[in-house]
């Protein structure tokens, strides 16, 4: 991990009515890293990623570059500079695909305004069919298009952490790994951290520089990305051991 940490997230519940989601989930993430949570369907993964933004109501404590935030709701964390890229992408249909871009812009602090057009121009380089498309709605891209197109929405807005809720949901492989080719370099282009919500765990271990595995809406490994190459070893710790589940269970 940085030596900076980031975000610092304590022992956080969650719950949709009756039923509780996230179990005393405790997460860091360091400055520029990219951090990869893993588990099953149903495991707490797009729930961590709401409680982070804001987005859930939650008990515990979330802290942001040391400033506690558990306080603030999803626009007081967006105006921190905590982006959300949610599952199903989120983007605006009836809008053109520069308009979605420049709604990321207006996000953006009051410091960073003035690179806002050499940021757009780092968009479109990133995401060259951006600029191809500038004035079509964004309604008529492809699934993957529309992926990248709320990445370079989310990044416009110039935020310190990034949250990615299963980007390659729906896609094909090749853009798959388009896609991922691109997390990798934000973090080291844009000055971003990466927290990331993603099934394919093969393409997320590549990417990332540690792994969180949720299993039942609790952390049963956290770990080195790198310790988890092993065939057998990823399988156990995505599933959950035995041994984890009954560890999650108590």
């Amino acid at each position: 991990m940085s030596e900076h940490t980031l975000l610092r997230a304590r022992d956080l519940t969650a719950r949709y009515g009756a039923v509780q989601v996230l179990h005393g989930v405790s997460v860091d993430v360091g400055e520029g890293e990219m951090v990869a949570l893993l588990g099953a369907n149903g495991a707490g993964k797009t729930t961590l990623l709401r409680a982070v933004s804001r987005g859930v109501a939650t008990t515990g404590t979330v802290a942001f570059d040391g400033r506690d935030i558990t306080r603030l709701d999803a626009i007081g964390a967006a105006r921190a500079r905590i982006g959300h890229v949610p599952q199903g992408r989120g983007t605006f249909a009836e809008l053109s695909v520069e308009e979605n871009l420049r709604l990321g812009l207006m996000g953006r602090p009051a410091s960073l305004r003035a690179d806002s057009d050499r940021d757009l121009e780092r968009v479109h380089t990133m995401f060259p069919v951006l600029r191809d498309m500038r004035n079509r709605p964004a309604g008529a891209l492809s699934g993957g298009q529309q992926q990248m197109l709320a990445l370079g929405r989310a990044l416009l807005a110039r935020p310190r952490l990034l949250l990615v809720d299963e980007p390659s949901l729906g896609l094909a492989p090749r853009t798959t790994a388009e896609l991922f080719e691109a997390l990798a370099g934000i973090r080291a282009a844009w000055s971003t951290a990466v927290l990331l919500a993603e099934q394919n765990a093969r393409l997320s271990l590549r990417a990332a520089d540690r792994v969180i595995v949720l299993a039942r809406g609790r952390v049963v490994r956290s770990c080195a990305a790198a310790d988890l190459a092993d065939e057998a070893e990823l399988r156990a710790a995505y599933l959950g051991t035995v041994a984890d589940q009954q560890e999650a269970d108590r």
